[in-house]
């Protein structure tokens, strides 16, 4: 983490009392590290709408549909089954008699993570989900190494069995 940088910021009171109460119920003991977690997620936003459609990232989408529309269940497997590298793993939750939920980890071309989302949101049945995106895995990754300052060496198999 780089070295820490104070600054003022201008709001009307009413505003800073509003955003105090979210931050309080969000579990933020101060505004600084609630103001930082706005930071970065609006940079992350700002990068993904950037991204031409085949860059790399992470997503989850989160689907609540009725388990017993007409052939939902086939589809929605078909549909994840043509596109299979993309899908990482997925959570099926019972909701109710009637209502089922599925989460599914996604990572791959942004594009073709946006036309999977889009297939199972608008088939017949679904009654609400949302696709969420993030960083690319690469980045993610290239951020811890440059974070972990230390080498490490390596040592070779006939080194270590001395």
């Amino acid at each position: 983490m780089g070295d820490l940088v104070r600054f003022g910021v201008s709001a009307e009171e009413e505003l800073m009392v509003d955003f105090d109460r979210l931050s309080a119920d969000k579990g933020y003991s101060n505004r600084s590290e609630a103001l930082r977690d706005l930071m970065r997620d609006a940079l992350v936003q700002a990068r993904l709408e950037k991204f031409p459609d085949t860059a790399d990232v992470l997503g989850s989408l989160t689907l609540v549909y009725d388990h017993h529309a007409r052939e939902l269940s086939e589809r929605m497997g078909e549909i994840q089954h043509e596109r299979h590298r993309l899908v990482v793993s997925v959570l099926h939750v019972h909701i109710s008699h009637d209502d089922c939920m599925e989460v599914i980890a996604l990572r791959g071309g942004a594009g073709a993570i946006r036309e999977l989302a889009n297939a199972l949101l608008s088939l017949k049945g679904v009654k609400h989900g949302k696709l969420f995106l993030t960083l690319p895995a690469r980045e993610i990754v290239a951020r811890k190494k440059v974070a972990h300052s230390h080498h490490h060496h390596k040592t070779s198999p006939a080194r270590r069995a001395k």
